[in-house]
């Protein structure tokens, strides 16, 4: 049996565990050496690729710099959001195929979120259009958990325990003084609310901080919010709230865009930014108390210190998975996986169809978000506690976190 080479990117925004999937991808490519000859790595995903910026990665990398990758944050190959052509007879694809050709390229595994989905989805139509042998699979990435078919997305428990325990630290820093004050803290979420759910495992005990919890999946009323804050401020002095940047009003318009207008990405996706601000300065100008906000910004998918070991040693399972998959003959599928809690908390990888997955959005399901729309019910909190546990130990130098990185 002839050997292939295997071609592995990163693309969107980068998690804290998305290096763990490359490295499983890389280690499993490395266990099959009778079948996979070279392991290339496309510097900033499909977009560096098509600009010929790619890396060998035997030659480039210690057997010390690949261990490292499981606990180094970002994304070590640099990533991209590179939107491809709808239509197959733009010239891109052929080029694209022409590189598989000249570099012996068998399989090509892309890890990235819905947009990354879109890719390995139109590249693995274009394959069997023309009749290309290269397999092609895509391995989950995403902080906001917001893919279909898949019970999670390595990333997200690593940005749900960084939230719970951040937003702690916060509650225990806003209830030192007793004053009346409010803390509103904006989380990530464009339209799906599992980060700023998350927040709901920083509670110490019932009914305390974070008091209000809004999620994008609920219209936002900014009347009944302040009205919302002023009873909580009635019976505690200290208040925390916790927002997605995506709130919107019953109209779709995003509270951030109250301040300002959003500019848009390459996918044409909303940037969104702001919310919080907007709403220190209602509650400051409506209630006249202490208010400030918190925005935790790219700490959210970049906090190594903070992962969770589950997300790490689920996210090398997918990258490992989506090369058997590739070895067993698969093509334009995503590793997904399927929760088994009977005998405690289990992980399985299985396959979906990109088809099904691309430019979808998982949404926290309704039942799991409280009537009044400020709060999610304890079904969440079961649901995401298994994917925090775990402690990252990484390798320290010079009492810093070392890291793997390019230079």
């Amino acid at each position: 049996m002839n050997k292939v080479n295997v071609v592995v990117g990163q693309s969107g925004g980068p998690t804290a565990v998305i290096n763990s999937s490359l490295y499983g991808v890389i280690k499993e490519s490395f266990n099959n050496t009778d079948r996979i000859d070279k392991v290339y790595g496309m510097v900033n995903g499909i977009q560096g690729f098509i600009e010929d910026r790619y890396i060998d990665i035997r030659k480039e990398m210690s057997d010390e710099e690949i261990e490292l990758l499981k606990t180094t944050p970002a994304a070590y190959l640099g990533s991209c959001r590179y939107k491809l052509p709808e239509e197959f007879s733009d010239s891109i694809y052929p080029a694209i195929f022409k590189k598989f050709s000249d570099l012996g390229i068998g399989y090509f595994i892309y890890i990235g979120g819905n947009d990354s989905m879109d890719t390995v989805h139109k590249l693995s139509v274009y394959a069997k259009k023309t009749n290309s042998s290269v397999r092609i699979i895509g391995i989950p990435k995403t902080i906001d958990n917001d893919l279909t078919h898949t019970d999670h997305s390595p990333g997200y428990g690593s940005a749900a325990k960084y939230v719970a325990a951040t937003v702690r630290d916060i509650v225990m820093d806003a209830s030192v003084y007793n004053a009346e004050s409010v803390t509103i803290v904006e989380l990530m979420g464009r339209h799906a609310g599992w980060i700023t759910a998350a927040s709901i495992l920083a509670r110490k005990f019932e009914n305390d901080n974070p008091a209000l919890i809004y999620l994008p999946e609920n219209e936002f009323c900014l009347d009944e919010f302040v009205e919302s804050v002023k009873k909580e401020v009635e019976k505690r002095n200290t208040v925390v709230v916790c927002v997605s940047e995506g709130i919107k009003d019953k109209e779709g318009k995003f509270i951030c865009e109250y301040a300002s207008e959003s500019g848009t990405d390459n996918f044409g996706h909303k940037m969104l930014t702001g919310c919080g601000k907007y709403l220190e300065n209602v509650v400051k100008d409506r209630l006249g108390i202490k208010v400030r906000s918190v925005e935790l910004n790219v700490n959210q998918r970049c906090k190594e210190m903070l992962s969770s070991l589950t997300d790490i040693n689920e996210a090398v399972m997918a990258g490992e998975f989506g090369v058997k998959a590739c070895l067993d003959g698969q093509t334009g599928m995503m590793v997904s996986f399927k929760r088994e809690d009977k005998n405690g908390y289990r992980i399985d990888c299985e396959l979906t169809d990109c088809a099904d997955v691309c430019n979808q959005e998982k949404e926290v399901p309704t039942d799991w978000i409280l009537d009044s729309g400020k709060g999610v019910t304890q079904d969440f909190v079961e649901y995401v506690k298994p994917l925090i546990q775990g402690e990252n130990i990484p390798v320290m130098e010079g009492g810093l976190p070392k890291y793997c990185y390019r230079k």
